[in-house]
């Protein structure tokens, strides 16, 4: 398993569609085989920055969702509404407290 960590900047005035888009499609992407948890999470301070945080089974599975058509179609209305470019970071996870 590994962790994916996306980092994205809208323009403020694209803010909501982003959110609404996202809440159409987070259970599409967490029904993605391979995808095991997904998060949305926003910068306390510069609320534009908002990250997604997910765990996969394995590379591939993450590969597979960036190639499917559920992708494409979330990319091609998110991509327009950025600010700056995306950044993202897949990682192994060391430790975890509960």
């Amino acid at each position: 398993m590994f962790v994916r960590i996306v980092k994205m900047s809208f323009d403020s005035s694209k803010i909501n569609e982003f959110l609404i888009s996202f809440e159409n499609k987070k259970h599409h992407i967490r029904a993605f085989d391979g995808c095991e948890f997904l998060e949305l999470y926003r910068d306390k301070h510069n609320t534009n920055i908002f990250f997604t945080y997910s765990y996969w089974t394995a590379e591939a599975n993450l590969e597979n969702y960036k190639r499917s058509d559920l992708f494409k179609a979330i990319w091609s209305k998110t991509k327009p509404l950025f600010n700056a470019k995306p950044e993202a970071w897949s990682v192994e996870k060391l430790v975890s407290l509960d």
